[in-house]
C-alpha cells in the first residue's frame, strides 16, 4: 500500500543540554505533533524543559505521557518561542510560508532559539521506526532546501535581532554562531524607543532592579542586517542575553510558556497573583524572587509601562533543572507613546489602572498570592525612597526625547499619593 502525501512528515530532533528531549512531526496539512523521548520522559534528574513538565509540577507525569498535538500553530511551549510582528513576517516572507506556519519558522531557528533548545531537522533514514509508528505509520521525508538572502524590506515597527559583539561591532548571527546581544533597531511607526527603553531600564536598575548589562549602539556599528526600513534616528538599543553565557545556552522560558498561552493571550489570560505564587512555590528562592517581583510590578507602575505581559516575565534555569527569576527586560515607557494610557498590563489586585493603585491593592495581591505582607511591604517602600531621591535628577541626564520626560514627570505626580514622586 502506497502511502498518500497526507502521511508524510517532517521530523525535528528536540535537544536540551545535551539531552535528547523528543521528536516534533509536521505534517504538509500543517498540524504538529510533538512525542517526548522515553528516556527523558522517565528520567527524575531531567534538565527542565518547561516548568509544566518539572518533577515538582502538578500533574507533570501525564502532561508527557501523551504527545502534544496542534494545528497549524505549535504547542504554546514552542510556539512563544519564535518572534512576533515584523520580524515573524519578514521570516515567514523569506521562507515562503504563511506566518502561522510554526513549524516551517521553528525548523528555520532551531539553532538560535531563546533559552537552551535545540530543534534539528532529520534525514529520514535517521527517524527512528517508534517515532513513525507514534505517528501512525507516518513516512519521514527530506527537508525542503531553505535559502533565507535576507533580502527583503519591511515598514514595521521596532524589529529585534540576536547578533555577535566582536571590538564593539555587532553582526547578525548566523550558522552555529550564539549570538550574545539582543539589539533593538528604532521604530518607524514611534520616535525614540531605543532612547526610551535605555533610559527606562536604567531608573529600573537604581531601584533596585535586576537587569543585564545594556547599551545604545550607533546603527553604522550594526552589520548583516536584513534590508529593513529604519528612521533617521543614530541609535538602536542592545541588551546582553541573559540566555548565552559565552558559548554555553543557559535555559529559559517565558510566563506565556508557563501558563500555557499563546502570544494573543499574553495581556488576558492571566493575572499577576498566579505569577507571584508560581515564584513563591517553585523557584529556587522564591522569597527573594517575589520580592524583586513585586519591586518590578510598582516600578513599572511608576515608569507608565503598560506592556509587562505574561511575555515580559520570564524564569531562568541556571543551573539547568530549578527555575528562578530572570533579569528584568523590555522595560519601556509606553505612556510617552499612547494618549490618555491608564492601565498596566495584567490585573494586580483588583485593578488595572495605574492612578487607583496603592499599597492597598498590593496589599491584596500578596495575600491572594499567598505572600506575607510583611517581606513585601519593606521593598515597595525601598523602591519608592530610591525613586523618589534618584529619579528627578537622573532623568534630566538620561537620553530620553525631552518630549517623553514631560509625559513621564507628568504621570508621576497624577500617581496615588503612596506612589507619587515630585516633578
Amino acid at each position: 500500500m502506497t502511502l498518500g502525501r497526507e502521511n508524510e512528515i517532517n521530523v525535528l530532533k528536540l535537544s536540551l543540554h545535551g539531552r535528547l528531549v523528543g521528536y516534533l512531526a509536521g505534517y504538509i496539512n500543517g498540524r504538529n505533533v510533538l512525542s517526548f523521548a522515553g528516556e527523558f520522559r522517565e528520567d527524575s534528574a531531567r534538565p527542565t524543559f518547561s516548568l509544566i513538565t518539572h518533577p515538582r509540577f502538578p500533574r507533570s507525569d501525564s502532561v508527557m505521557a501523551v504527545p502534544w498535538a496542534r494545528n497549524r500553530r505549535l504547542h504554546p511551549t514552542l510556539s512563544n518561542l519564535l518572534p512576533e510582528g515584523s520580524l515573524r513576517e519578514l521570516i515567514a516572507q523569506g521562507l515562503k510560508v504563511h506566518v502561522e506556519s510554526e513549524f516551517h519558522i521553528l525548523s528555520y531557528l532551531g539553532r538560535d532559539l531563546p533559552g537552551a533548545l535545540i530543534a534539528e531537522p532529520m534525514a529520514p533514514e535517521d527517524v527512528p521506526d517508534s517515532v513513525l509508528n507514534t505517528y501512525g505509520n507516518a513516512k519521514a521525508v527530506k527537508f525542503e532546501e531553505i535559502t533565507q538572502e535576507n533580502k527583503f524590506s519591511l515598514a514595521g515597527v521596532q524589529m529585534k535581532f540576536s547578533l555577535k559583539e566582536k571590538d564593539g561591532r555587532y553582526n547578525l548571527s548566523t550558522g552555529d554562531v550564539l549570538g550574545d546581544w539582543i539589539i533593538k533597531t528604532p521604530s518607524t511607526k514611534y520616535k525614540d524607543v531605543p532612547l526610551n527603553e535605555y533610559t527606562a531600564m536604567s531608573l529600573a536598575a537604581l531601584a533596585g532592579i535586576n537587569i543585564p548589562e545594556i547599551k545604545l549602539v550607533k546603527l553604522e556599528n550594526l552589520t548583516n542586517l536584513p534590508q529593513i526600513n529604519l528612521p533617521d534616528e543614530q541609535f538602536a538599543f542592545a541588551i546582553k542575553r541573559f540566555d548565552r553565557d559565552k558559548d554555553t545556552r543557559v535555559h529559559t522560558e517565558d510566563f506565556a510558556q508557563v501558563l500555557v498561552k499563546y502570544p494573543h493571550e499574553k495581556y488576558n489570560s492571566a493575572n499577576y497573583e498566579q505569577i507571584g505564587r508560581i515564584l513563591y512555590e517553585f523557584s529556587a528562592d522564591g522569597l527573594s524572587d517575589v520580592q524583586q517581583f513585586a519591586r518590578r510590578l510598582l516600578v513599572n507602575i511608576l515608569l507608565a509601562n503598560g506592556d509587562a505581559h505574561l511575555k515580559n516575565w520570564s524564569l531562568i534555569y541556571a543551573n539547568q533543572i530549578t527555575p528562578r527569576l530572570s533579569p528584568a527586560y523590555d522595560i519601556v515607557t509606553t505612556g510617552a507613546y499612547i494618549d490618555n494610557e491608564r492601565q498596566y498590563a495584567l490585573n494586580l489586585g483588583k485593578t488595572k489602572n495605574w492612578y487607583d493603585v496603592s499599597l492597598l491593592n498590593f496589599k491584596h495581591w500578596s495575600e491572594r498570592s499567598a505572600i506575607p505582607w510583611r517581606v513585601i511591604k519593606p521593598h515597595l517602600d525601598d523602591v519608592m525612597d530610591r525613586a523618589r531621591t534618584l529619579w528627578p535628577d537622573t532623568l534630566k541626564a538620561l537620553p530620553m526625547n525631552e518630549v517623553h520626560k514631560e509625559r513621564l514627570r507628568a504621570h508621576w505626580g497624577m500617581l496615588q499619593d503612596d506612589f507619587s514622586l515630585k516633578k
